[in-house]
Order: structure tokens, then C-alpha cells, then sequence
């Protein structure tokens, strides 16, 4: 049975955290504004606008700055400044008894991912893949996607509506949302924070790979079994994707579709989830509906109980 943090209320503090890669402290400001706005409080971690080579802060400063904030009573929902690399080097020293014990909404996305999907297999409690810092910013903003995150952790009724393409498959599933970026997901494979999918609807999507790495990554999954008995597929964008000298041949699309073209659960493709101002906020773990035709997608909540 999968727990829902609790919503956050008028006034409750929120703690900003970075557990992987460095980020200005400059670009955090549009962040802090739109917490304001919403009606609450925060907090900013130590280690927001430091740097140490290609992370924030070493190991060690990293993760009791995010242990710290798990633990606070205070503190009602932790929001993550950046992602990049780094939270895997973490992950398995951190001691969630006190998380467990009073869940808070944990949000953002990428490299977070691996945080995401530790919770999701090892506690039960639902996490949220959205923006983060840079994703409030005026020239990377969507309404959409903001508002999104503030109805997430206020405990309201989500529902999306995204176009076809062409590659999609029509259905209708309902199950626990799982997934997030690709490369993470399928590093994680074999691993404590690894996640099982049966049953489930899994969304994937990534930012700067090369297609024929996309193609190993989803050879990973499907040789894992992770395509095997799906609710349901969400494909979300694959931004700024590469290709070599001599082309692979497929499209990032297409190297998905080519993967579970011989399975039955619905599947849709260029859903607003990625590194893209269009960037919805998924509760993980969470109950959704996922409707698939051929004049639109719609992905809901489902009432809990």
C-alpha cells in the first residue's frame, strides 16, 4: 500500500536542498518568489550556491544537509534546487526511519530520480518528479507545470490532456505511476533502489544522450523484464537528443516503439514530462488513469480508497 505525505498547509516551511549538482545561488531567486507566493516558508540548505568540482558540496556535506532536512519535524516537504550527478554516491548512507515515520513531499527530478525510486520500492510513500530550481524561471516557465506542483502538494485532483502521435497505442490502463529519467532508471537495475514494474504505468524520458545509447538503455529494460508486464508506457520528451557522424538509423521514438510494438498496454508518446519547460508534476507511486485515443491523452489521479 503506497503513503501520500500529507498536503501542505498556509505557512508550512519548506526546506531547499542540493544533493547532487551545484547551482547558483542567483537563479534560485525565481524559486524563493514562487514559494512566497504559494503562502509558505522555507529554508535554504547549506550547500545551495556552493560548489566542490562537479557537485555542491563533497559527500559528506551533501548528505547531511538532506539528512538533516528528512529529519526536521519543521519541515513539511523538501525541494531539490538541481539535479546532475551525485545523489547515487549518497543514497544507501541516508536513514529514512524518521521519513518514514512522518512522510513529506520530496520534489524534483532527473538525477533525482534515484531518490524517487529508493523510496517508491523500499517505503511506500510517494514522491514527486517536478521542477526544480531553473523551472521557475521566467524563459524556462510553464503555467501548467508550475501549478501543477502546488496542486500535487496541496492534495488536489490532477487531470492532463496531451495530443497523439502517430507511434501510440490506444487503451485505457489505471495503476501506481513509476519512472522518470531513463539513465537512472536502468543504472538502477539489479540495485536496492531498483523498482518493479509489473503492473504498473511506467513514464521514462531524458535530456543529451545519443540515440544509440538510448537504444542499449532500452535494451537494459527490456532484457530486465521492465517491459514485460506494463499497465500501461509514458513517453515523455527526449531533449537535446544526439546522434553520431554515421546516423543510427531510428528515432528516439522509434527506438522506444520498437521495444514493446508486440505488447498490449496502451503507450503515448511526447507526453509534457522531461527537461522542458512543459514539465507536469507526477506523483509517484501514486494511483493514476491513463486514457489513450485518437483525439487526445489524459492522464488523472484516482481518488485514494
Amino acid at each position: 500500500m503506497q503513503t501520500s505525505p500529507p498536503p501542505l498547509q498556509t505557512n508550512d516551511k519548506i526546506g531547499i536542498c542540493c544533493p547532487a549538482g551545484s547551482v547558483n545561488a542567483a537563479d534560485m531567486e525565481a524559486m524563493y518568489r514562487q514559494i512566497r507566493q504559494w503562502g509558505f516558508n522555507y529554508e535554504i540548505g547549506r550547500n545551495v550556491g556552493k560548489n566542490f568540482f562537479k557537485f555542491s558540496a563533497n559527500d559528506d556535506d551533501r548528505l547531511a544537509e538532506l539528512q538533516a532536512m528528512l529529519d526536521d519535524d519543521s519541515i513539511r516537504a523538501v525541494f531539490f534546487a538541481r539535479g546532475g550527478y551525485g545523489m547515487v554516491r549518497i543514497i544507501d548512507r541516508l536513514d529514512f526511519s524518521a521519513f518514514v515515520q512522518k512522510p513529506k513531499w520530496l520534489v524534483g527530478y532527473s538525477d533525482i530520480t534515484c531518490l524517487h525510486n529508493h523510496i517508491h520500492s523500499n517505503y511506500g510513500i510517494c514522491t514527486l518528479h517536478a521542477h526544480m530550481g531553473s523551472g521557475y524561471q521566467t524563459e524556462k516557465r510553464d503555467e501548467t507545470s508550475t501549478k501543477s506542483i502546488y496542486d500535487a502538494i496541496t492534495g488536489q485532483h490532477q487531470s492532463f490532456l496531451s495530443g497523439t502521435h502517430a507511434l501510440q497505442r490506444q487503451g485505457v490502463c489505471q495503476g501506481q505511476l513509476i519512472g522518470g529519467n531513463l539513465a537512472l532508471i536502468s543504472d538502477l537495475i539489479g540495485t536496492d533502489s531498483d523498482i518493479d514494474t509489473e503492473g504498473k504505468i511506467l513514464f521514462l524520458e531524458d535530456v543529451g544522450e545519443y540515440r544509440y545509447n538510448i537504444d542499449r538503455m532500452m535494451w537494459q529494460l527490456k532484457r530486465s523484464g521492465k517491459l514485460d508486464k506494463l499497465a500501461g508506457l509514458i513517453v515523455g520528451s527526449f531533449t537535446d537528443t544526439q546522434d553520431n557522424e554515421i546516423p543510427f538509423g531510428l528515432t528516439e521514438q522509434e527506438i522506444v516503439y520498437e521495444k514493446i510494438k508486440d505488447e498490449q498496454f496502451p503507450v503515448c508518446f511526447n507526453f509534457p514530462i522531461g527537461h522542458q519547460p512543459e514539465n507536469i508534476a507526477i506523483q509517484i507511486g501514486a494511483e493514476y488513469l491513463l486514457s489513450v485515443s485518437d483525439d487526445a491523452v489524459q492522464l488523472q489521479t484516482m481518488p485514494i480508497g
